[in-house]
């Protein structure tokens, strides 16, 4: 008999919830809240696993509602969203979708750092208004051999790490703890970090820990020919407080492409012309979710085959 799983209605992407519902006994949560609690009622019990996604997550209300549930398997590499602590004093297993994201996030810290930088997006819409026959375009910001640092050196920040050497670029990082072997210098605090950084990049994970990590302070420390990246979560940033450092030109830019109340951006940060905004785009490519995807079923099939999980994140 099928192990019967939960889906969040739309919290997978098509291709794997039909994959998924083929092989398990698949239900679906409501996305109304007035419809979730009779499903739980009637449901709840039975359900063995939960294929979810970061924004979703599992926390306490819902998975105390499923008490027999067995794994979880989140399409996604944030963890915020999941109540960790509450998964493991239950034993329940927790899938993510690790290092098969890591390029295309890269990938994308790099296209809004030159953009930024170099005013692509700007000279593209100078380009199809007309401009041009009316002069050149502005000088921009070199980025090759300039200093960058990052925050958070796991694995996508590790990525981020090479691609800056290969545009010349110094690098350092800072870390909740030195990366043990890691070849670049590590800074203490992020402060230290941002002070000396042309570029700051952020590739934390988000959760308490590191909620508005970059806020005045930082800003202050990046300075006015500083630029941030963030390809972390949006909670990693005072987004209020960024707004007023852009506005002032206390910072010379920002590339975000994650933001604290997303899908909402604030109507004043998009006004902003020292900003580059894209919709939490960073690993939405076609090979890159076709990993995701193959991870987080595989997750769940060698759960249920007795091998654990392929990637653990307790």
């Amino acid at each position: 008999m099928a192990h019967r799983l939960l889906i969040p209605q739309g919290a997978l992407l098509p291709a794997l919830q039909a994959r998924l519902e083929k092989k398990y006994d698949a239900r679906i949560l409501p996305a109304a809240a007035q419809d979730q609690e009779s499903f739980l009622k009637a449901e709840g019990e039975g359900i063995e696993a939960l294929a979810t996604n970061p924004k979703f997550g599992a926390r306490a209300p819902l998975l105390d509602a499923l008490p027999n549930l067995k794994v979880v398997s989140s399409l996604g590499v944030g963890l915020d969203g999941l109540d960790l602590e509450l998964l493991r004093k239950r034993d329940i297993a927790v899938g993510y979708t690790p290092e098969v994201l890591n390029d295309c996030v890269a990938d994308i810290a790099f296209a809004l750092l030159l953009d930024v930088a170099r005013g692509i997006t700007k000279a593209d819409a100078f380009v199809r208004r007309g401009d041009w026959y009316k002069g050149g375009f502005p000088m921009t910001t070199r980025v090759s051999g300039k200093r960058l640092g990052i925050i958070g050196m796991g694995r996508i920040g590790s990525v981020i790490a090479r691609r800056a050497l290969g545009f010349d670029m110094e690098v350092r990082y800072h870390n909740r703890r030195p990366v043990e072997g890691s070849q670049f210098q590590y800074a203490s605090t992020p402060v230290e970090l941002a002070e000396w950084a042309d570029f700051l990049v952020l590739a934390s994970a988000g959760g308490a820990a590191t909620n508005k990590l970059v806020s005045t302070d930082v800003l202050n420390a990046l300075g006015p020919k500083g630029y941030l990246i963030n390809v972390s979560r949006g909670s990693v940033v005072d987004e209020k407080v960024l707004i007023e450092y852009l506005r002032d030109a206390r910072i010379a830019g920002a590339g975000l492409d994650v933001f604290e109340q997303e899908p909402g951006v604030s109507a004043e940060l998009a006004s902003l012309e020292n900003v580059v905004l894209t919709p939490h785009v960073a690993s939405n490519t076609v090979e890159t979710r076709a990993a995701m995807m193959q991870r987080a079923e595989d997750n769940l099939d060698a759960f249920f085959a007795g091998k654990g999980v392929v990637s653990s994140a307790l």
